[in-house]
């Protein structure tokens, strides 16, 4: 296995007393051919700064420097990590006796950054595509392993192995790591993060579809009023042959449809309501919806700036097979995402039976409507197409398990299917889970203290 290469590093210290180091590092772009090239890897690692009483000799600083590392795998795919010092799990982790690293995936904030511009620069669309081949999990956890063996080479043997956290997307990482690299695991968390091991695209949608249809009528149940506002908007937009975004994009009925991607976190729905009124009441003031509102859509709907979430959103699932546009293909075979095929109901048929927002579902429809994601429609069909995707998952290594993984999983997830990841508990030796239908997806971000107090408890104490 490849090791990294550290290149370069600066350290800061921010208020709080932390510690911040940004570190780059260069990997394999392509881990079966290290003389294709490399890639940059950006990272923060974060330790707690203290002004000790006496000046220290250097090997005592050595090793008072030298704690167990705890990784922080970010969800997406394709979404950077926030600075540490803007994390509140970073406090908590650090209390516990570890130094902590952030990690920004490979093509995610600034590690060698995919865009529509930046993947130009590979050549043409199926070289591109086979570029982006290289961004998912399996390459990941390479990264993270050949990370490792840089920031442990002189560690004491006991320090060498690694903990490391995985939220959502992370949390499937986390699993490819423990199929791929088990002896550089100490322990393992998730959060919303057992993916679905064994089952396809398709499978997957249909699961969370339903899912997303709770959401929708928690959503009207509580704000009814939405539903003939819903009708107004859709005419309105659909009248105006869609409305131009500050960014120059174009929203679209069924581009506001995508709002519901928010209905799975903590303060998703009363947030999507915020901008439906937003927009009802510039409607009956102006008569045209102001920039403000427009720039608050642009700003819960782009995803310009995580392009990675876009092209690669149905491949985290594939082994061996393609995903031909799974969540379109599903959704259209849903009563209330008919939209998917055309226009939305007619008048009197959205006052029966409202206009049902969309989840966390990658549509071919929405590159059309960004002017970033537009370039890049025709790299993400070839890999909607590509059936050659390697697997993620050893099913039998996983069965075999002995890293402990400590799970918090949420009943009510619309982006990770509660039983879906029942399923893949089951085949996970040493798994151990927090269940709660008293929290959603997010929760490591909105109900931090909460998550993290149960994850060290299933760590931590012992049940008779």
């Amino acid at each position: 296995m490849t090791v990294a290469r550290l290149i370069q590093t600066r350290s800061h210290i921010i208020p709080g007393k932390l510690k911040v180091s940004e570190l780059i590092f260069e990997v394999p772009k392509d881990y079966s051919n290290p003389t294709s090239g490399f890639l940059q890897i950006f990272a923060r690692s974060v330790i707690r700064h203290e002004k000790p009483a006496a000046v220290q000799l250097d090997d005592d600083l050595r090793k008072s420097s030298q704690k167990p590392w705890f990784v922080y795998l970010q969800g997406g795919p394709g979404c950077p990590c926030v600075p540490p010092q803007d994390m509140s799990i970073t406090d908590i982790v650090l209390n516990r006796g570890y130094q902590m690293l952030y990690l920004d995936q490979r093509g995610t904030g600034l590690s060698t950054p995919v865009s529509a511009a930046t993947l130009a620069l590979q050549g043409d669309i199926h070289r591109q595509a086979d570029y982006l081949k290289l961004f998912r999990a399996d390459s990941i956890v390479k990264d993270c392993e050949a990370i490792r063996k840089t920031l442990t080479e002189s560690y004491p043997e006991p320090l060498k192995k690694w903990s490391v956290f995985g939220q959502s997307f992370g949390g499937f990482c986390v699993l490819t790591y423990l199929s791929k690299f088990p002896q550089g695991l100490r322990e393992c968390f998730t959060s919303g993060g057992l993916a679905p091991v064994g089952h396809n695209a398709e499978q997957v949608y249909q699961a969370t579809y339903q899912k997303v249809v709770e959401r929708n009528k928690v959503y009207y149940e509580k704000y009814p009023e939405d539903i003939d506002t819903m009708h107004s908007l859709a005419f309105h937009i659909k009248s105006k042959g869609g409305l131009t975004l500050p960014s120059g994009g174009v929203l679209t009925v069924r581009g506001l449809l995508t709002l519901g991607r928010s209905f799975g976190v903590h303060g998703g729905i009363d947030r999507v309501h915020e901008l439906i009124l937003r927009m009802k009441t510039d409607l009956s003031q102006f008569q045209f919806i102001t920039r403000p509102t427009l720039s608050l859509l642009e700003r819960d709907l782009s995803i310009d700036d995580t392009p990675l979430y876009a092209v690669l959103h149905e491949a985290i699932y594939c082994q061996g097979e393609a995903s031909n546009w799974a969540a379109e293909h599903v959704g259209r075979s849903i009563r209330e995402f008919q939209w998917l095929s055309g226009s939305p109901q007619s008048p009197n048929a959205v006052r029966n039976f409202p206009l049902f927002f969309a989840g966390e579902m990658i549509y071919p429809f929405m590159f059309e409507n960004s002017k970033e994601l537009e370039k890049l429609f025709d790299v993400a069909n070839i890999l909607a197409k590509y059936s050659g995707w390697p697997e993620l998952y050893d099913e039998w290594q996983l069965a075999r398990n002995d890293v402990p993984l400590y799970a918090a999983t949420f009943v009510d997830d619309m982006y990770v299917d509660f039983e879906l990841a029942q399923s893949t508990a089951s085949l996970v030796k040493s798994c151990k889970q927090y269940i709660t239908n008293g929290m959603y997806h997010d929760a490591i971000r909105s109900r931090t203290d909460r998550i993290m107090k149960e994850l060290f408890a299933l760590r931590d104490d012992s049940i008779d």
